[in-house]
């Protein structure tokens, strides 16, 4: 049946930045549809795990601070251990900052592309070492329509710069491994409401700016990136690589 196509049954699936907004939301998808899950996070403050655990999924909690040049390849290799495969990665953590460019100094800008684009760079070699011996594997990229277009009324080109670069990679790594059968793709999120974009929605002026934007007329849900997810990460998917699908509630066609 085809809906059957949606599930990743004893899937090993590992989500950076698993334990709260998106990647919560992500998580609780693919253990939904039959993931082993192992979630990565700085903290789980919000008790991401244990929600995870009490909804009934295989789920396991990995302490990191992955702008640790050391810590991708410990993350994989602890999942490696712990499950004996890593059939699915989801690189969900990253970071937001406004600012004028002559204001960003060097530290705010290597803090936003050592999270958004360095770290997603490790976790895909580090990846990609056991799913060439598998023979197969699933990597998906958390993007932004940042990385199409330049965002108003914030200003943020570290931001929209980092997350254009994950796109490429993502287009790039899928040109290399399709013949491995590794599929890699993004999502290109719009609006969402999140712990990370809560301050710009609690903003009257950035949020009227952001909801005139969107044509549907609002933010979307962590749930509305999280079925799109599922989509990418399953067989429903087979024949999808390189994609960069966005869920903007139509943002990118104004």
């Amino acid at each position: 049946m085809i809906i059957d196509k949606f599930r990743v049954d004893n899937k090993v699936a590992l989500i950076t930045g698993g334990t709260r907004g998106i990647g919560f939301a992500i998580a609780h998808a693919l253990g939904e549809a039959g993931a082993k899950l192992i979630v990565s996070s700085r903290t789980d403050k919000h008790g991401g795990l244990e929600s995870l655990q009490k909804a009934g999924y295989d789920a396991t909690y990995f302490n990191a601070d992955l702008t640790d040049p050391s810590k991708p390849q410990e993350l994989v290799d602890f999942v490696l251990e712990k499950k004996g495969s890593l059939d699915i990665l989801v690189n969900n953590a990253g970071v937001a900052q406004h600012g004028y460019i002559e204001n960003f100094d060097d530290a705010k800008l290597n803090k936003i592309m050592d999270i958004n684009v360095d770290t997603v760079f490790r976790m895909c070699r580090s990846a990609i070492i056991p799913m060439k011996k598998q023979k197969e594997g699933v990597i998906l990229n958390i993007g932004s329509i940042s990385g199409f277009v330049s965002n108003i009324p914030q200003r943020q080109v570290a931001y929209n710069a980092s997350k254009a670069a994950v796109h490429m990679m993502t287009k790039s790594l899928a040109s290399d491994f399709a013949d491995q059968n590794i599929r890699v793709n993004a999502i290109a999120p719009g609006y969402i409401r999140t712990e990370m974009s809560q301050g710009g929605i609690d903003d009257k002026e950035f949020f009227q700016v952001w909801q005139n934007m969107t044509p549907m007329r609002r933010v979307g849900e962590p749930e509305e990136i999280a079925t799109a997810a599922l989509f990418l990460c399953s067989p429903a998917s087979s024949y999808v690589s390189g994609e960069v699908l966005v869920v903007d509630g139509a943002y990118l066609t104004r």
